[in-house]
């Protein structure tokens, strides 16, 4: 992805997001992620410095994070903080909608990381050599939706795809050993 900007493939409209653009993609169908801070505060959730700190970190991150990494993170600007206090504010989080636990083709073993939701549905692609993890979303997809309710009856309220391989960059690397 030179310069870090993201791809628009011209025949299906997708959008390729790097690490970088995790869901901060400007482009005609924006992916944008809600103010944590501001949902909590609109719902009354008190919000501790520890609990803020947490979020904070959530939904800054310019990739997507596993608890470990969150407790790290955490502890480098708080080093009272513990991992049962990021258990429980990613558990209040998942309870209240406000962001998804993936599990990311289980490119790490088991570990489950965490994202923010966002205005759109979009997969993942996740890379097996190198561990990069790309968003994608596409007018095809949003319409793979709409075929799926209509012709199963089906109301679709969360959905989630999860694609493995190997990146651009690991291809290119292959190609050129």
């Amino acid at each position: 992805m030179a310069g870090g900007s993201h791809l628009q493939d011209m025949l299906t409209g997708a959008i390729i997001a790097n690490e970088s653009q995790l869901g901060r993609i400007g482009n005609r169908e924006e992916v944008t992620r809600s103010s944590l801070m501001d949902e909590l505060r609109a719902r009354g959730i008190r919000i501790t410095e520890q609990r803020r700190l947490i979020i904070g970190i959530i939904q800054d991150s310019p990739r997507h994070l596993d608890a470990a990494a969150l407790l790290e993170l955490a502890k480098e600007k708080d080093p009272g903080i513990d991992r049962s206090t990021v258990y429980r504010t990613i558990g209040m989080l998942k309870r209240r909608g406000l962001i998804d636990e993936l599990d990311l083709m289980h490119i790490e073993g088991e570990k489950h990381y965490y994202e923010v939701k966002t205005n759109h549905d979009h997969c993942h692609m996740a890379c097996f050599k190198c561990g990069a993890v790309m968003e994608f979303t596409s007018a095809s997809f949003e319409k793979l939706k709409v075929e799926m309710a209509r012709r199963s009856g089906f109301e679709i309220r969360a959905i989630r795809l999860e694609v493995g391989g190997v990146c651009r960059k690991c291809r290119a690397v292959s190609r050129s050993t």
